[in-house]
């Protein structure tokens, strides 16, 4: 930890008291209001993630980065092989999250359609014939689409819309999703045959890419116990879609210091080839970087994580640990970078140590 960059209580309590937005004004709350609203949502996240670990055994990173995308008002990626539960993760945070959650199988022959719904013909009693919306399954709260890159890219373009706008348009007419509206995607790093790689357009839309490695030997011992029992654990409801969509507006009263501000900006900016913050091994081996969405995705995650871990505002810390899921999806690396065996995260590490002056190893 650096204890240099640690912002003691009683400047961010000042800081917290001197940043009272004009929406916050505009609802009413109080200084006092705000600090005692900060922690018992907090202990209610606590709360929530002890939840979702009753049915997911060893995965509490994953936990915290998902939990951490619904938080932000944004959508997760979660990348890892298959049967690292992944579809449980999504199922149980929709009933602890009190959010009605849909899955889709994403299939070659998927077509937009089968997931926007579509509008069929139907002749009423006296011989009118009119058309009737049949809603698909993106009509929802918490959508999981899994394995998202098994999709021509004409379905994935499907869901585009939906998570920017948060709303489609079919037939000319504009049909709004029912807040909070959130896309937790899987993908399997292992099998590549027959899929079709997400357009970057689409990546930059998902606010953290969460990688799911396989479990530690005690974790998958839990595991082995919990899930061949007779009886298995439930998950009971903690919020209701209104609290997260009121955590999601409080995430976004918190206040972020002006040091943390320049890291962010410092961090994606220098991830750009090209520009004038760019080290040299980025213009060297990055083929393109993350954008404007990268930084506010970063501004979000922070505040976001900093929330579920009791604390009143964001420090350099958390820059840190949430850059990887913040950038490894808005980055490409150059062929020849990848013929000499560079990855996207030693990039980020080298990032992370020469940009941040974080203490990672990176080898760039």
């Amino acid at each position: 930890m650096w204890s240099v960059f640690k912002t003691p209580l009683s400047f961010i309590k000042t800081l917290l008291t001197n940043c009272v937005t004009q929406t916050q004004k505009e609802h009413g709350m109080s200084d006092k209001d705000i600090l005692s609203e900060i922690e018992r949502v907090g202990e209610r996240l606590k709360l929530a993630k002890h939840e979702v670990g009753k049915r997911v055994i060893g995965q509490e990173k994953v936990v915290d980065l998902t939990m951490n995308a619904l938080l932000s008002s944004g959508h997760a990626l979660l990348v890892g092989a298959p049967g690292l539960a992944k579809t449980r993760l999504v199922d149980t945070l929709g009933t602890v999250m009190g959010l009605n959650a849909k899955r889709i199988q994403f299939t070659p022959d998927l077509m937009p359609a089968d997931i926007l719904g579509s509008e069929v013909l139907e002749e009423a009693e006296g011989g009118k014939r009119s058309f009737r919306f049949i809603e698909g399954p993106i009509f929802c709260q918490l959508l999981m689409a899994d394995e998202i890159n098994r999709a021509s890219p004409r379905t994935q373009s499907a869901l585009l819309q939906a998570m920017q706008e948060k709303y489609v348009t079919i037939a000319g007419v504009r049909r709004d999703m029912t807040p909070p509206f959130h896309v937790l995607a899987t993908q399997n790093p292992i099998e590549q045959e027959g899929t079709y790689p997400l357009p970057e357009a689409q990546l930059d839309r998902f606010l953290l890419q969460v990688d799911v490695d396989y479990p530690a030997l005690e974790a998958e011992r839990d595991i082995l116990i919990a899930t061949t029992s007779v009886d298995e654990a439930e998950a009971e409801t903690v919020f209701s879609a209104e609290e997260l969509m009121a955590a999601q507006r409080l995430v976004r009263r918190m206040p972020v210091g002006e040091s943390v501000v320049e890291a962010i900006l410092t961090l994606v900016r220098s991830a750009r080839p090209g520009e004038d913050e760019a080290f040299d091994f980025v213009t060297r081996a990055v083929n393109w970087g993350p954008g404007p969405r990268a930084a506010q995705a970063l501004m979000l995650a922070v505040r976001s994580k900093a929330l579920m871990e009791g604390r009143l505002a964001p420090d350099l810390d958390d820059v840190v640990a949430l850059a990887h899921p913040a950038l490894t999806h808005r980055m490409a690396l150059t062929f020849a970078a990848r013929a000499e065996g560079d990855s996207i995260d030693r990039i980020i590490d080298a990032l992370t140590t020469r940009a941040l002056g974080a203490p990672n190893e990176a080898a760039a």
